[in-house]
C-alpha cells in the first residue's frame, strides 16, 4: 500500500489566523489570490476542480476494455497468490507472450 504523502501546509500558521481576526499575511508568492479579498477568494474557487483522495479522474485515453473471461481455477490461484495487482500482472504475462510469438 502507498504511504501517504507528507502535507506541504504549515498547519500551526493555519491555526494562528483561525484563531486571530487579524488579516491573513499574504504576498504575490504565497498564491494565486489575495485570501483576505472575498471576491478574489470566490473567483478563484469558482475554477476549482475538487479531487478527492484515493478517486481518480477520467482516463485521458482508455487503454484497457473490460471483458469476461472464464480462466482455469489453477490460473487465478496463481495469479491471485502474487497479491494485489494480479490482474495487472496477468495483463503483462499475456502481453510478453504475444511478444515472444512474434504476433
Amino acid at each position: 500500500m502507498n504511504k501517504p504523502k507528507a502535507s506541504k501546509t504549515d498547519w500551526v500558521r493555519v491555526r494562528r489566523n483561525i484563531e486571530s481576526d487579524a488579516p491573513i499575511p499574504y504576498s504575490t508568492e504565497d498564491g494565486p489570490y489575495d485570501p483576505n479579498d472575498a471576491k478574489a477568494t470566490a473567483k478563484y474557487l469558482a475554477k476549482a476542480t475538487v479531487r478527492r483522495p484515493g478517486q481518480r479522474g477520467p482516463q485521458k485515453a482508455p487503454t484497457k476494455e473490460r471483458v469476461s473471461l472464464r480462466l482455469s481455477r489453477d490460473v487465478v490461484d496463481h495469479f491471485r497468490s502474487t497479491g494485489s495487482g494480479w490482474q495487472t500482472r496477468l495483463d503483462a504475462a499475456l502481453q510478453n507472450l504475444i511478444r515472444q510469438r512474434g504476433a
